[in-house]
């Protein structure tokens, strides 16, 4: 299980329909966000909290040819 860590940037739900939170990481080394919303964070929205969301320049399940399951390594 993955939690977010205090350092983050935190984009309230006024602004955008939903809290969310985003933490710089790498992954491939390319620059990158973890992103999870504050429900996921609560535990109570679409993904539990073993799952985290990457979001960077490219579609990773494209560039690397990526599938459900398969193992990444992040640098936060």
């Amino acid at each position: 299980m993955w939690s977010l860590p205090s350092r983050r940037i935190h984009i309230d739900a006024a602004e955008v329909g939903r809290g969310v939170n985003l933490v710089p990481c790498h992954v491939f080394d390319r620059p990158a966000f973890i992103m999870r919303t504050d429900e996921n964070e609560a535990g109570t929205g679409s993904h539990p909290r073993t799952v985290v969301e990457v979001v960077t320049d490219v579609r990773l399940r494209d560039a690397f040819h990526l599938e459900d399951g398969d193992p990444v390594r992040l640098t936060v």
